[in-house]
């Protein structure tokens, strides 16, 4: 019999998907050879802008950066709702392991060289809570901070569909 603890445990557990293609070897969810694949709202400006910097902060290529509206994607992380797209930027890390919005971020900037320096920003007490509330914020208005008219009509919800 499992222990409490124990049980706690493996609910905490993330799932792994595998995909088998016929005729090929399995096909995990790692792309180009990258141990890290980024997902981002590939309609918003502002978030295009963050991903040029982070092509540079990448010296190493360990991100693989692809828009959520890239063909494929959904079927690709299928233990990701669709919904999870619109609403914040993921991460997607060896075996699986998937981190969503101000976690994704912080994530990211221990994996490129250039964001160490300020991944250290997130131990400080309050600041991962405060950094997801922004996060949050950031996402819903994201279409107002430097798109333009046309994207501040377009509902989130009409992005993705469950």
């Amino acid at each position: 019999m499992a222990t409490p603890a124990r049980a706690l445990e493996f609910a905490e557990t993330v799932p792994v998907v595998q995909f088998t293609i016929a005729g090929m070897e399995t096909v995990t969810s790692e792309g180009l050879g990258r141990p890290y694949t980024i997902v981002f709202d590939g309609h918003c400006k502002v978030c295009n802008r963050l991903v040029k910097l982070l092509r540079v902060w990448d010296r190493r290529d360990e991100l693989e950066i692809v828009p959520a509206q890239a063909p494929g994607v959904m079927a690709r992380f299928p233990w990701i709702p669709a919904k999870a797209y619109a609403e914040a930027l993921q991460m997607v890390g060896p075996g699986g392991e998937t981190w969503s919005g101000a976690r994704a971020v912080e994530q990211i900037l221990m994996v490129v060289p250039k964001g160490r320096a300020i991944a250290w920003l997130f131990s400080i007490p309050y600041v991962r809570v405060l950094a997801d509330r922004f996060y949050r914020w950031f996402a819903r208005n994201r279409y107002r901070l430097g798109c333009g008219d046309h994207c501040q009509s377009r509902p989130i919800e009409t992005l993705f569909t469950e």
